[in-house]
């Protein structure tokens, strides 16, 4: 309820002020609106001439754990889960710097899911010229397969087989800053409201929360991988939250007219407590205990896309990557997506209708 309270409070001043106060408060508030989330150097960022965008989108969900150990002898023992990739079409409306629309799991329309249970995913990604938000939630199915294995002392045979006792849910905010925001910008490649004009690049740095839980029901491997498996790996649920600090940086290459590429890295420094099977995994008092609870996080982002300002194709890759290490567990989380689209920009400013 308290963000309408500002907008509602703005509103009903604007309504009982005089005409002029009106409009002058209305010209004001415009520059500031503007300042904020469009100003741009034209010599190096073409603006948007249109108000609406409309596009169509091929896209692959993925994501990957993998969890490692030390066995009896010291050696590392690893183990990965992944699902098959999702596949998704959807269709989106855009204003400016937000696309709303909706996706559809291609296997879920032809009736191939009936037996597993269903993925859910929300995902909303707003890209101005200033600052970017990324807000997500994603609860797996359990289609996953056993990817990979080491130092279990058993054959290679049971890669690839299915597995349904590993489902994941995770939840999570990130918010970052682009400091250069006037020369560069993050809406040429990832929203289409804009057009990069010459190559430039630009540092960011943000913050983001995220919170996961991981259920493992490690009795439904192979009996002759759990038998080798080591106790450190024996564990039914994992839940950690994740607060990190990023620095990085991102850069345009205008490589050809009216077409772009996109790479951006945002390593973090996350602190993350941990419970695991419902007890806290730190259960040192020391004073510097915390230190141990410090890890590494990445987010990376990739983009090609051709736009003349009327039509636009291209696509994108979006990737999250997590790790978590605490006393003899370690385990890295990895999601992202990649999406193919094209589109287009209809009803032209007003600014721009003569031209």
């Amino acid at each position: 309820m308290r963000m309408h309270v500002a907008p509602l409070c703005l509103t009903f001043f604007l309504l009982s002020a005089p005409i002029s106060a009106q409009e002058t408060l209305k010209r004001t508030f415009g520059q500031v609106f503007s300042k904020i989330f469009s100003e741009v150097d034209t010599t190096y960022i073409a603006e948007n001439r249109y108000n609406l965008a409309f596009m169509l989108e091929q896209s692959f969900w993925g994501e990957h754990y993998r969890m490692k150990a030390r066995n009896k002898e010291g050696e590392p023992q690893r183990i990965s889960f992944a699902p098959d990739l999702t596949p998704k079409i959807g269709f989106y409306f855009g204003w400016r710097w937000i696309f709303l629309g909706a996706a559809f799991n291609t296997s879920d329309l032809m009736g191939k899911n009936k037996d597993e249970v269903s993925k859910k995913e929300f995902v909303l990604n707003l890209y101005s010229s200033r600052f970017g938000i990324d807000l997500y939630y994603r609860k797996t199915g359990n289609d996953f397969h056993i990817q990979s294995y080491s130092n279990f002392d058993i054959p290679s045979s049971y890669v690839g087989e299915d597995f349904k006792g590993f489902q994941s849910t995770l939840k999570g905010l990130n918010v970052y800053w682009i400091f250069n925001n006037r020369k560069f910008s993050y809406p040429a490649a990832y929203s289409q409201s804009t057009n990069q004009r010459i190559s430039c690049g630009s540092f960011m740095a943000g913050f983001s929360h995220s919170n996961h839980k991981i259920a493992f029901d490690y009795t439904q491997l192979p009996t002759e991988m759990v038998a080798h498996m080591d106790e450190s790996l024996k564990f039914n649920n994992l839940e950690y939250s994740d607060y990190n600090l990023s620095v990085g940086y991102g850069y345009n290459w205008v490589f050809a007219k009216n077409c772009l590429m996109n790479l951006s890295l945002m390593p973090a420094i996350a602190y993350k407590k941990a419970k695991i099977n419902g007890l806290p995994a730190n259960t040192d008092s020391h004073w510097a205990s915390w230190v141990n609870d410090l890890n590494i996080d990445m987010t990376t982002r990739a983009g090609i896309t051709w736009n003349n300002s009327k039509y636009f194709v291209g696509a994108t890759l979006y990737i999250n990557s997590y790790y978590y290490h605490r006393n003899d567990l370690i385990m890295s989380t990895s999601f992202g997506s990649l999406r193919i689209y094209a589109g287009f920009n209809f009803w032209k400013k007003r600014q721009y209708k003569a031209k």
